[in-house]
């Protein structure tokens, strides 16, 4: 298993395939639940001095979510916490959820949360799945706090008596040990999942466990369908005052504007948890017309990653409606979790629609929230953090609005915690995120999420200039002294035709991904710098004559530590390595024009 701060990963599916839909998992699997389930309850109870804290679970649409939810709600429960079951939910909303639950945003009336365990692999293939962990401030644990967890997992799930005193203990059904195990269709009907043996017959569920309380358990599934819904309230609000950053008068703005000039967004749901979030009727909130396909939850209609040819439905679908409304310029895709969304657009000047790659994603979402800033007044020490591969696009944008960039190695958690560290420092740190993925984290938020980056699109394409104030995109081609490309109404091609031009390769390209069998990350980085010194000497005069590069420069990222002009490759170990190769522009000063960039996938292998 890959055990991360990007989360904890396995194909859990019983028959092994990673695009299997099974239901059920292996005894092993059943066991690891457990096991993160009680390293996550002395973690949080220690973390907080609660003994019985409340922890919030939820799932995304993965076939096998419902059998590890199943052992993880019992363990917890076994222990004493306070359970709530969200069911299927959205990462951004169990987030959400977790930070304000019995504090904020939402009319139920509920306890304060401590922390939450969401089972998902994100964009991994179907038949994967894993966990999170997280605490009640909006993200999840930093790779620090998820090492601890580790630590104390392994210890727990390698000694085979504690676990099996700890089943016996709990009492899960041995046929569900098994890993026979399915449940209702439904994750908020209030019923008990039910258990068939393997030898057959039906093992009746108000029998399953006698140490642990059942009414309890069954009180947990039955309340799920009001926690969902106390969900879903809070991820709405918290939602509004995360796009107008917490500035609610800019959303009659927004409103007022679309009302005279409205705009039509499309989804491809892709079965993810994003179907049963708040997307269909937050936008339709702010008058945006909003259609979508594939939006039954659990139904993966094709590839989860939303990249490359998982855009393709997206795009054929965005065609057709444009086709019969012209209103209708953009679309976007989510993966599992519903935490990514990459987008598809009408592109005017080619006269069809088109995906954009992940960096335009992030580049846009960058120009839009800084622009944002500016409109708002909010413009002291701006920063932006971003992952280590995130396009030198991102670096030229900021140079324009007098921001500063700030790298932490690729993972969501590295670089919230990035985020906060500069925020802590007194700076102002609207928008973070992976470049390299797609996507935006927009403060306060401390995840990505799909809303925030098409509503970052939305202020750029209706926040215009009045008698009395620049819009958006005015902003932009000022400060970029590009005032030459300013419209009064501007479409989405016209703001893309804008941006800095950079070429970059896309993450899951076949030119981008190595499969190699190396379990030393240090030594093939060492190995690495011998060959990329002798070809340097080899190609350098090519380099100079076609791009005018002088030099080189290496870097290492680990965590949220950056150290530029390393010598040696291999002191990044399994965090990122980055050349950057420079250039002397006419003022002899030496500028950063391009990148290389290697690092093991910490959720795939």
């Amino acid at each position: 298993m890959i055990l991360s701060a990007s989360g904890w990963r396995d194909i859990f599916a019983l028959d092994g395939n990673e695009e299997s839909t099974a239901k059920e998992i292996s005894v092993r699997h059943q066991q690891f639940a457990l096991a993160a389930a009680k390293v996550f309850y002395d973690y949080l109870s220690k973390k907080t001095g609660n003994q019985k804290p409340t922890v919030v679970v939820g799932i995304d649409t993965r076939a096998t979510g419902e059998a590890i939810a199943d052992i993880i709600i019992r363990t917890l429960n076994y222990f004493k916490c306070d359970v709530y079951y969200a069911g299927i939910t959205a990462a951004p909303e169990i987030m959400s959820f977790t930070s304000f639950c019995g504090k904020k945003y939402s009319n139920a009336k509920l306890k304060r949360a401590d922390g939450f365990i969401f089972v998902s692999a994100s964009h991994n293939p179907i038949g994967h799945n894993g966990i999170k962990f997280g605490l009640n401030d909006g993200g999840v644990l930093d790779a620090k706090e998820v090492q601890v967890l580790i630590d104390e997992f392994n210890i727990l799930f390698y000694n085979k008596a504690k676990i099996i005193s700890l089943l016996s203990d709990i009492k899960i059904p041995a046929a569900e040990r098994r890993g026979i195990f399915v449940l209702p269709e439904s994750c908020t009907s209030g019923l008990i999942p039910s258990v068939t043996p393997q030898s057959g017959g039906v093992l009746n569920p108000t029998a399953r466990i006698k140490n642990v309380d059942e009414y309890s358990i069954q009180t947990i599934y039955a309340n799920s369908e009001t926690i969902k819904k106390a969900s879903m309230q809070i991820y709405h609000n918290f939602t509004l005052d995360v796009i107008s950053d917490n500035d609610r008068s800019c959303i009659d703005v927004i409103k007022k504007i679309l009302a005279e000039n409205p705009i039509g967004i499309c989804a491809d749901f892709n079965g993810s948890a994003r179907c049963v979030s708040i997307d269909k009727t937050f936008f339709k909130e702010f008058g945006i017309k909003f259609e979508f396909i594939n939006g039954t939850a659990g139904k993966i209609a094709h590839k989860i990653v939303p990249e490359d040819d998982s855009l393709f439905p997206c795009r054929d679908y965005l065609e057709k409606l444009h086709a019969q409304d012209k209103d209708f310029v953009l679309g976007y895709v989510p993966d599992c979790d519903g935490d990514r969304g990459n987008l598809v657009i009408w592109d005017d000047q080619l006269q069809k629609v088109r995906p954009l790659v992940a960096q335009e994603v992030f580049a846009l979402a960058v120009l839009g929230e800084l622009s944002f800033n500016v409109w708002l007044g909010k413009t002291n020490d701006m920063a932006v953090a971003v992952n280590d591969p995130t396009s030198l696009r991102i670096d030229s944008i900021a140079k324009s609005f007098g921001a500063n960039i700030y790298r932490a190695e690729v993972g969501e958690a590295n670089v919230v915690s990035l985020g906060r560290q500069l925020r802590n420092a007194g700076k102002t740190v609207r928008i973070l995120g992976e470049g390299s993925a797609g996507g935006n984290i927009t403060h306060p938020s401390s995840v990505r999420d799909p809303i925030n980056t098409v509503m970052t699109i939305v202020k750029l394409l209706s926040i215009r200039s009045t008698e009395t104030k620049k819009g958006l995109f005015e902003i932009w081609c000022e400060l970029s002294n590009q005032k030459e490309k300013y419209k009064a109404y501007p479409n989405l091609a016209d703001i893309i035709g804008s941006l800095p031009k950079f070429d970059t390769t896309g993450t899951y390209s076949d030119d981008a991904v190595l499969r190699i069998n190396v379990k030393d990350h240090a030594a093939f980085k060492a190995a690495y710098q011998k060959i990329f010194l002798q070809k340097w000497e080899e190609i350098k005069t090519e380099l100079y004559n076609d791009f005018g590069i002088t030099a080189w420069e290496a870097a290492a990222y680990n965590g949220t530590t950056e150290r530029l002009g390393i010598t040696d490759f291999s002191v990044a170990g399994k965090g990122g390595l980055k050349i950057n190769f420079t250039a002397t522009d006419i003022n002899k000063k030496n500028e950063v024009i391009a990148c290389i960039w290697m690092r093991g996938s910490a959720t795939e292998a």
